[in-house]
């Protein structure tokens, strides 16, 4: 890898962590689209670094929500009244939206990593990316805010994050498509979705930390995966922002198009007809 790759990668994965089009499935097209030859240890590594920097973006965007969520929680334990509060209920049906993806991860391990391993698949799967965005908008009714979410709306959308562990499903687009279809409107359903992308990263981090720090590929290639850790946390940071606003009077239609587009002309390009 160099630290131009590095850094395109970096922006890739900032720009699509957040905006619904799926970062795996762009992590794994472009190196595919460019001639890139990465190795896989390289490539282990670097996802797992612009992961961290994707995650160190969230926390800062949302910064006062989680201390928020956080002290509420720690308040509602401490006076045995774990859901008393709205921001301590919040945190609690965060927790419970991780845990179907978590529970298929372990399950499903081996048939994940095999999808991974196939661009095909990650085009297949960016063109499932696009009908979930339609469904959510021809079928969502879009009038629910977060203050009325309950048990069954977290899990409900912890069963749509399922479907991102294949490659080419967004998970913001997955998710926010979950809240969607239960009523919340479009800014309440990214608001949870990137909020969701807290524990899951973590998680994700934690399970891969140690397999990181025995890399001996980290330590070589540290001062070329820097830029592109820097790339992912600042364009992931300006992702937030800006969809955010987006999704203020603006439709999902516009990357339910683009991941048609994307995933049909690779289709097309590497069809054998």
């Amino acid at each position: 890898m160099t630290i131009f790759q590095s850094i395109v990668l970096g922006i890739i994965q900032g720009a699509s962590e957040f905006l619904p089009i799926s970062s795996s499935g762009h992590l794994v097209l472009a190196p595919y689209l460019f001639g890139w030859e990465i190795s896989p240890q390289e490539a282990f590594v670097f996802d797992v670094l612009v992961q961290v920097a994707t995650m160190l973006a969230v926390i800062a965007y949302y910064w006062e929500d989680l201390v928020g969520i956080f002290s509420a929680l720690l308040k509602g334990l401490i006076q045995r009244r774990p859901f008393a509060e709205s921001k301590s209920k919040l945190g609690w049906f965060l927790v419970v939206s991780t845990i179907p993806a978590g529970i298929a991860a372990l399950l499903f391990k081996d048939t994940f990593e095999e999808a991974f391993s196939n661009p095909t698949y990650a085009a297949i799967f960016l063109l499932c990316t696009s009908l979930l965005l339609v469904l959510g908008e021809l079928i969502g009714k879009r009038r629910r805010s977060l203050t009325s979410i309950s048990i069954v709306d977290a899990l409900v959308i912890g069963l749509f994050q399922v479907l991102a562990l294949f490659p080419g499903i967004s998970r913001s687009g997955s998710t926010i498509t979950g809240g969607m279809l239960r009523g919340f409107e479009r800014k309440a359903s990214a608001r949870y979705s990137f909020l969701m992308a807290v524990p899951v990263m973590s998680a994700a981090g934690v399970l891969a930390g140690y397999d990181l720090i025995q890399s001996p590929t980290l330590s070589a290639n540290f001062l070329i995966y820097l830029p592109g850790f820097l790339a992912a946390a600042i364009v992931g940071y300006l992702a937030i922002r800006w969809f955010i606003h987006y999704l203020s009077n603006r439709s999902l239609y516009l990357f339910a198009i683009y991941c048609a587009i994307v995933g049909a002309v690779f289709l097309l390009w590497n069809s054998p007809f």
